[in-house]
């Protein structure tokens, strides 16, 4: 089986650059201390003026060998004109391999469609970028199943089963996601449950082999208290972290704990 994903998605965060040298460095002095090489990769997401430095230091650490630089957004297009938007050539040559696609915040608080989503894994594909795309319930409910169901058939809408197996998804119900009031991550019975609903999904709509699945994460409000849980089930390919991955103490305590 593949290395697992470890996914830290630093959203806005943290304030400065010598904020983030700070996170990276004390995750290169906890790899360095190991005594052998563990199973899971990493990939950084930090924010956009921060993506050229951050390169340089996963170039020149321990982190080298470990793992991977990835981004939190992508321009739905390379070739117009879009004021604001950073394509994924772009992106490419500065040496990302990852972007995370379609989070609950973007298309909740920002109003990013499924079609939307949809465009933004073909740009990535198209660059060669391996694309997490985010998909989740905003509300747990009788009608939750159905929701993903939907939310899965448009966001890879008219995408080939080729296509789809070079993506990772990351299972992230919105309620759980730990900037929520009152949030609560999901049990590992219930994440896993959702993400063999969506691995059928993949098998009956997109027509993939189990074999060629991608790999899909669990998270939302996974923290050094709970990842251990998730991460000793096969079927779930690793985790996003939000919050608890600009905390640098809190994050080598995610890494100890797996």
């Amino acid at each position: 089986m593949s290395a697992k994903l470890i996914i830290s998605n630093w959203k806005n965060h943290p304030e400065s650059l010598a904020q983030a040298r700070e996170i990276l460095e004390s995750v290169d002095d906890y790899l360095g201390s190991l005594d052998e090489i563990k199973e899971f990769s990493l990939v950084f997401c930090p924010p956009f003026i921060f993506i050229e430095e951050v390169a340089k230091i996963l170039e020149t650490s321990h982190l080298k060998h470990e793992s991977f630089l990835g981004v939190q957004n992508i321009a739905i297009d390379d070739r117009a004109a879009l004021t604001g938007e950073i394509s994924g050539n772009m992106l490419a040559k500065l040496g990302v391999n990852y972007v995370i696609v379609g989070h609950s915040e973007r298309r909740w608080k920002l109003g990013e469609s499924d079609e939307m989503v949809n465009k933004k894994i073909k740009s990535a594909l198209n660059c060669e970028l391996t694309p997490i795309v985010c998909i989740g319930e905003k509300i747990r409910d009788g009608g939750y199943q159905e929701f993903i169901e939907n939310q899965i058939n448009q966001t890879f809408k008219n995408l080939t089963a080729d296509e789809v197996g070079k993506c990772v998804i990351a299972y992230e119900p919105v309620w759980a996601i730990s900037t929520n009031p009152n949030a609560k991550p999901d049990t590992p019975k219930n994440a896993l449950e959702s993400i063999n609903r969506i691995n059928n999904l993949l098998i009956e709509n997109f027509k993939l082999e189990v074999e060629n699945l991608p790999k899909v994460l669990y998270g939302g409000s996974v923290n050094s208290s709970n990842v251990a849980d998730f991460f000793k089930n096969d079927q779930i390919g690793g985790v996003l972290i939000g919050s608890a991955s600009i905390d640098k103490e809190e994050f080598i305590k995610i890494l100890q704990k797996i």
